[in-house]
């Protein structure tokens, strides 16, 4: 584990550890396990970002369920756009199913609130939030409501454990923050 890494053209240093991210997944599954434990949600991970965090996640629900994925985009190198773009959508049916978005970090909330809106339009029941991590200074839907975060941070710019940097970092075990 370095403390420092570089991508690209900048330097990030140690923010967690994956062994701090496991602990608070451990006790997120934990959370939706015992809450959920007779609806057979479908848990829909948020790609690119949330792949690492939904596969860690997954393998600590031990009730029945599925999962699927669906790809949205809202960053451009290290801003928010201020739009999301779906880029693949949904193959299985949302009717009468409870959901369980997994999502990487909420920021600004918009990506969050368009997917929740979707699947509510797909005919969903009931639709849950999970989330590695949470800015609650970036917020900037006052409405969103956030059923299961692992961890909460500062409005900072991280990589790491899925989130990236203009497309690279997201293969680092741990997260790391901006070095400025």
């Amino acid at each position: 584990m370095e403390n420092i890494v570089k991508v690209k053209d900048r330097e990030f240093r140690l923010y967690l550890t994956q062994a701090e991210i496991l602990e608070a997944v451990d006790r997120v599954a934990a959370r939706i396990n015992a809450d959920l434990a007779n609806k057979n949600p479908i848990f829909v991970a948020v790609l690119n970002g949330a792949f690492i965090f939904a596969a860690d996640l997954y393998r600590r629900i031990t009730i029945p369920s599925q999962i699927t994925f669906m790809r949205m985009k809202s960053y451009e190198g290290m801003n928010t756009s201020g739009k999301v773009k779906t880029i693949a959508s949904l193959h299985e049916s949302m009717v009468g199913r409870t959901v369980v978005v997994v999502e990487d970090i909420v920021d600004s909330g918009y990506t969050m609130d368009r997917m929740i809106a979707q699947l509510y339009d797909l005919g969903a029941a009931h639709v849950y939030v999970s989330t590695l991590l949470r800015k609650p200074a970036a917020l900037k839907v006052p409405t969103l409501h956030i059923d299961y975060c692992a961890l909460e941070i500062p409005n900072d710019f991280i990589v790491g454990y899925g989130l990236d940097y203009d497309e690279e970092g997201r293969n680092l075990p741990d997260i790391y923050v901006l070095n400025e």
